[in-house]
């Protein structure tokens, strides 16, 4: 991978008009930066009062890891479409599959999620991506993704 790293700050409003996930289920704060056509760095900043921790452990309460593949998805789909500038097309990038996915550590309200996700294949519409999810420095998630970019339907 060439390193051509560009310090690109996309904020959540930015972010909103590039997926169309809304709250409570959108899980990207903001992007850091991205490496060309290559690969992305976003943040998702774990808050105790979102929906999820109401019913999953209430008393210990734990991210979903389901919820951090989903950050992952969703971060890769930001990638997609500020490569392709798909949104102003009129077209979604969909999650396709789920392989390898692993989860290493627990994520607990106040952490920080760093969300990476690298292209390692793209051919015609079909994207696949290796991403990982980490807390101060550790990784606590990885799994392979693949997406489509399909038109609105």
């Amino acid at each position: 991978m060439t390193d051509n790293k560009q310090e690109v700050k996309i904020n959540i409003s930015e972010i909103m008009q590039m997926i169309p996930h809304r709250y409570p289920f959108l899980l990207v704060d903001k992007v850091l930066e991205i490496h060309g056509q290559e690969s992305i760095v976003g943040v998702k900043n774990v808050s105790a009062n979102e929906p999820q921790f109401m019913g999953h452990f209430p008393e210990n309460p734990v991210m979903p890891g389901v919820l951090i593949i989903e950050a992952m998805a969703q971060i890769s789909g930001v990638l997609v479409v500020h490569i392709l500038k798909a949104a102003k097309e009129g077209r979604l990038v969909y999650f396709m599959s789920i392989d390898n996915a692993k989860f290493r550590k627990i994520v607990r309200p106040g952490d920080t999620l760093v969300l990476k996700s690298k292209v390692i294949q793209h051919r015609g519409q079909v994207w696949k991506f290796a991403a990982t999810a980490e807390v101060d420095g550790c990784v606590v998630a990885e799994s392979d993704l693949m997406a489509m970019i399909k038109d609105k339907e």
